[in-house]
C-alpha cells in the first residue's frame, strides 16, 4: 500500500529513490531492477534486507532518471501493479526535493540550535516552514534565523483547542514531518493519527529504559554507569514508537545530576539531528514497532 503520494517537481527531474517492504519470496531484487531497467533508469544505489524471523523483505534503491522513458509524475501509477503483486507497502521520492519542516519547541534550546545551524550549512534537504512552541522564549531565536514563531499555550483544559490551532497551521504551511526538538507536550491520539510515520520525537534516555519526564533522575537514583538519546516515530504509547537513531555516553558515581543532564544534552542534539537526516533522505522503514534504517 502507498499511502503518501510522492510530489514531484515542477521541472520533474532528479534521481528516484524507492522504499518498499513485502513478504519475502525468490527474484523480488530482479523483478525491481528489471522494471528500472526496462524504463532506462540507471541505479545508482541498491540496498536490502530480509527479516530472518518475520521474513520481511525491504529495500531502498536510488536511480537515475536521465535517460527514463517515463514522466515523473506517471511512475507511481507505472510501479502500482507491481507493488500489488508483492503485497507490498511502499513509496517512492525525488532525492533532493526537500521536506517541509515544523519544529515543536518547549523552553529548551539545544536541540533546536543544533538543527537551525545544520539547516544553515546546508545539511538537510529540508525547509523549516514554521516552529510551534508553548513558550514565548525561542521567538528571538526564531527571529535571528528567519522562521516564523507560532505561540499556542497549552493546558490541560485547552488542550483539544491548542492542537486543532496547531493542526490548522500544518496544514496551511503544508507540512510533510514534524519534528519535537524537545516539546514537553505529550500529542493526543487524534493528532499522531494526522502524521502517521511523520512525527520525530528525542527522548532523553536510552529506550525502553527509564520512560517519562524525569529519566536523568531516575538513571541518576539507579547509579546507571551509561545514559543515552534515543529519536524515535510518535505513537500513541507514551515514547515507544519505532526507534531510528540512538546513542550513549559512559556516567560514573562521581557525575552528578547536573553532570548527567549535561552530558545528555549533548546526545540529544546529536540523536535528533542524525534522526531528521535520515528521515529526510527516506532512509527509514517502519516494520510494527522496529525501523530498518538503510545508512
Amino acid at each position: 500500500m502507498n499511502t503518501e503520494r510522492m510530489k514531484v517537481p515542477d521541472k520533474s527531474s532528479g534521481d528516484v529513490i524507492l522504499l518498499l517492504s513485502c513478504r519475502d519470496r525468490p527474484g523480488l531484487v530482479s523483478r525491481i531492477s528489471h522494471f528500472i531497467y526496462e524504463r532506462g533508469g540507471n541505479i545508482l544505489d541498491l540496498d536490502e534486507h530480509v527479516d530472518p524471523v518475520e521474513k520481511i523483505f525491504f529495500i531502498r534503491v536510488t536511480w537515475s532518471t536521465e535517460m527514463f522513458t517515463i514522466p515523473l509524475s506517471e511512475l507511481e501509477s507505472a510501479f502500482a501493479p507491481l507493488a500489488k503483486e508483492f503485497g507490498a507497502c511502499w513509496k517512492i521520492r525525488i532525492s533532493g526535493l526537500k521536506t517541509r519542516v515544523a519544529i515543536f519547541v518547549s523552553r529548551y534550546e539545544h536541540c533546536l540550535q543544533e538543527i537551525l545551524w545544520r539547516h544553515s550549512i546546508g545539511e538537510f534537504a529540508i525547509d523549516i516552514a514554521l516552529i510551534i512552541a508553548n513558550h514565548p522564549d525561542l521567538g528571538l531565536l526564531a527571529a535571528h534565523h528567519g522562521i516564523p514563531f507560532h505561540v499556542v499555550s497549552v493546558s490541560r483544559d485547552t488542550k483539544e483547542e491548542a492542537e486543532g490551532q496547531e493542526l490548522l497551521l500544518l496544514e496551511q504551511h503544508a507540512i510533510d514531518t514534524i519534528v519535537l526538538a524537545r516539546y514537553m507536550q505529550v500529542l493526543s491520539p487524534h493528532f499522531v493519527h494526522c502524521y502517521p510515520g511523520r512525527i520525530i520525537n528525542i527522548h532523553h534516555s536510552f529506550l525502553p529504559a527509564f520512560v517519562g519526564s524525569s529519566p536523568y533522575r531516575q538513571a541518576y537514583e539507579r547509579g546507571v554507569k551509561i545514559i543515552g538519546a534515543t529519536s524515535h516515530y510518535v505513537t500513541e504509547e507514551l515514547d515507544q514508537g519505532p526507534i531510528i537513531e540512538q546513542d550513549i555516553v559512559r556516567v560514573s558515581h562521581k557525575d552528578t545530576l547536573e553532570d548527567l543532564v549535561r552530558k545528555g544534552r549533548d546526545l540529544e542534539r546529536l540523536v535528533l539531528a542524525h534522526a531528521l537526516r535520515l528521515h529526510t533522505e527516506h532512509r527509514v522503514l517502519v516494520n510494527g514497532k522496529k525501523t530498518v534504517v538503510f545508512d
